[in-house]
């Protein structure tokens, strides 16, 4: 039987003393998707997650999973659904002493059910799913801060749970190897399957990943939905905080964080709508970013945008505005600019940057490292998400870094 919702709360409460920390708490989470949970710090963004780990019962209301209320599981069924999760813990918890093997080898030994061989089988076989398999015997002292997450991932990851939840994995890391946590648990979600539930203060970087964003407030949940519905809601308190966390500039890129290119980019069209102002916008992608995280690191693949970002802010004029829109892309809005200008404008563009300074990350390796551009000029008829979606439909197979072909 399939039910609307893989993991459902409902009306649930839960008091520490005389302390209600979860107040008539309704959410619901989907199979397959990313559900990030958001709010100020001791709002109980980390007790909702023990909630649905197990680890703490509600006071009252219902944790239904697969439409069936979990305190009313027998006992047998409740240890099976418990082996369905797995948790990140914040600061990777990863112990000094054993090898990377033996720590993602930990949560399968501890239960005692497998043979050896098949316990190196599963571990090696995660291991090699996570691009690290040359690193079983290296100690945590040896790696980096960047490839300890991806260890305490694999060994989230190892007993091949159906729900992953994050509590706080980017914390104490800058704004490259933040990033890159983030595309790594966004790729592997999408190669694995599983369910990953994040509680996070990396806003708006979070939710180039999230398909759902839960926020948190005194107790309850005041929104639900999109990143897209939340940057439109009017509700005071959601717009406070988010406006309250976001920075003037992306951390990694320092260009504008996609809300506020969003904004600008509405503005341009009420100017255009209204005094007949024709501008162009041009979407950069990088291409096979996948590819590019899979055998150069996800570190090199966030140092790539970063660096693009830097040249291309350089190159273009005072009233262009430019943005990151995702993980791999940012949009450039010209004013005054229409679309054979746009064309000429990155035409000059790929001959002013400095593509060695760009693509040195990936030098002495056999990958290829181009940006795709798409173009859009604005028309009455084009609304904000048209415009987006047409110069996206339009980007170009072109080798931006290699050096232009004439359109």
């Amino acid at each position: 039987m399939e039910y609307n919702h893989l993991i459902e709360f409902r009306n649930i409460t839960k008091s520490f003393g005389n302390q209600v920390v979860l107040n008539n708490v309704n959410l619901t989470i989907d199979r397959g998707e990313i559900t990030t949970i958001i709010g100020m710090s001791g709002v109980g963004k980390s007790v909702l997650l023990k909630h649905i780990i197990g680890l703490i019962n509600p006071d009252s209301g219902e944790i239904l999973f697969q439409g069936r209320d979990i305190a009313k599981l027998p006992r047998r069924e409740k240890s099976q659904l418990k082996k369905k999760f797995s948790y990140m813990f914040q600061g990777t918890a990863l112990f000094d002493s054993m090898t990377v093997y033996e720590n993602i080898a930990l949560p399968l030994m501890e239960k005692n059910l497998l043979s050896q061989n098949a316990i190196q089988r599963l571990v090696l076989d995660k291991m090699e799913q996570l691009d690290i398999g040359t690193m079983a015997n290296k100690y945590p002292s040896e790696l980096s801060g960047g490839m300890k997450k991806r260890v305490a991932l694999a060994r989230s990851l190892v007993t091949d749970p159906e729900i992953v939840l994050f509590d706080e994995p980017t914390t104490g890391l800058d704004p490259i190897r933040r990033n890159a946590v983030h595309s790594m648990i966004s790729e592997y979600q999408k190669k694995l399957g599983f369910t990953g539930i994040i509680v996070s203060h990396e806003i708006p970087e979070i939710f180039y990943i999230s398909q759902k964003i839960v926020m948190l407030h005194e107790g309850g949940i005041i929104f639900q939905g999109s990143a897209e519905a939340l940057h439109e809601t009017n509700a005071t308190v959601v717009k406070q905080f988010i406006n309250g966390l976001e920075n003037r500039h992306d951390s990694l890129t320092g260009l504008l964080p996609q809300p506020r290119g969003e904004e600008r980019l509405r503005e341009e069209l009420a100017r255009f709508k209204r005094h007949n102002y024709v501008f162009s916008i041009i979407v950069f992608r990088i291409k096979d970013l996948d590819n590019i995280n899979k055998n150069a690191g996800h570190v090199a693949g966030q140092e790539l945008l970063r660096r693009f970002a830097e040249e291309l802010r350089s190159h273009l004029r005072l009233t262009d505005v430019c943005f990151r829109y995702s993980m791999n892309k940012i949009i450039t809005i010209l004013p005054d600019t229409g679309l054979e200008q746009a064309r000429q404008t990155c035409r000059k563009l790929s001959k002013k940057i400095d593509k060695m300074k760009i693509t040195e990350i990936v030098s002495g390796s056999a990958l290829e490292c181009s940006i795709n551009v798409g173009f859009a000029e604005a028309k009455k008829d084009l609304q904000f998400e048209h415009i987006i979606r047409e110069a996206e439909s339009n980007i170009e197979d072109t080798c931006f870094l290699s050096g232009m072909e004439e359109q």
